[in-house]
């Protein structure tokens, strides 16, 4: 009963990680068209570590944790929040969101690599092909007039990738870190540590503050649906994931992602999806699935012995 419903978890988990976390470019575009990158990350995750706490409490969890604990939360935070999320909402200001979870979706090649470099893990053949793919997915993603001709579309690519390295690591690091051991708790934790770091961040850039009741109705929604889906059921669920199963698995979101980024962002956004853009989806997610396929679904002694 106990496997079943493990999986069950890691079923809905998978769910949420796939699809709630491909509707926030869109929510997120959305919001900083009224609302400045840093302060909007910072608020949202800021109020969903009260909510989280409030859960945890209510479920009867302690929120005691280590020293140790405390500052790697505030590391898994900074990497996945601080910069990792503040960064690429900033870029969505500059950049479509569709295009934004297509670079993105490079994100296992990324780990991939990480894992290769820092734990020494080979890189099969298949897995070859599948970088191979995904460099030459993400040179026609980029090499498109509108990011061509535009300095600032290039800005944003550029703070993506630099997100993209951030999440990485941080997916790598909560594997092995000593980490508060309920979900709730420790979820909570990274999202107040970064949630604060992100407020630091926009007072430091000058950003300008406004009253939430002077927000428009759209923004509202958006921050509505970010902080209960994108904030507490998708990064819960991502955390878990993490210490469940192996970090290059969990990063297979990036196959759904940017197609329910697509379908959103032009539904809703009239954003253009060009013939190109499809191409460079489709080789990247290839390369995606090379780099998943046929690997082993047990994770290496190494990760299992370390991860709590």
């Amino acid at each position: 009963m106990e496997n079943r419903s493990q999986r069950i978890l890691v079923l809905l988990s998978f769910f949420a990680i796939y699809v709630i976390w491909g509707s926030t470019y869109l929510l997120n575009k959305v919001a900083v068209s009224e609302l400045p990158p840093f302060m909007l990350a910072g608020f949202r995750f800021t109020i969903a570590s009260v909510l989280i706490f409030g859960l945890a409490a209510l479920m009867g969890k302690s929120l005691k944790i280590t020293p140790r604990q405390l500052w790697n939360t505030a590391v898994a935070g900074f990497l996945f929040l601080s910069f990792g999320n503040g960064v690429v909402v900033w870029a969505l200001k500059y950049v479509d969101s569709n295009f934004a979870a297509l670079e993105i979706s490079a994100q296992p090649l990324i780990v991939l690599l990480m894992m290769w470099g820092i734990r020494g893990q080979a890189i099969r053949p298949m897995s070859m092909i599948g970088i191979l793919l995904g460099i030459l997915g993400i040179y026609l993603l980029v090499n498109q007039d509108a990011v061509i001709r535009d300095q600032y579309a290039w800005a944003g690519v550029a703070m993506i990738f630099a997100a993209m390295l951030a999440w990485g690591y941080g997916s790598l690091f909560v594997g092995t870190a000593d980490l508060p051991r309920n979900t709730f708790v420790n979820t909570g934790y990274q999202m107040a540590t970064g949630g604060v770091m992100l407020m630091g961040m926009s007072w430091a850039l000058g950003e300008t503050w406004t009253n939430p009741l002077d927000w428009q109705a759209q923004t509202h929604w958006s921050m509505l649906l970010l902080i209960l889906f994108g904030s507490i059921a998708a990064f819960t669920a991502f955390n878990f994931l993490l210490k469940t199963v192996s970090p290059e698995k969990v990063s297979t979101n990036t196959y759904v992602n940017p197609i329910v980024a697509m379908l959103f962002g032009w539904l809703y956004l009239d954003e253009t999806i060009s013939a190109q853009s499809v191409v460079a989806a489709v080789i990247l997610l290839t390369g995606v699935y090379f780099i998943n396929v046929h690997r082993n679904p047990i994770r290496s002694r190494w990760f299992r012995s370390k991860a709590h």
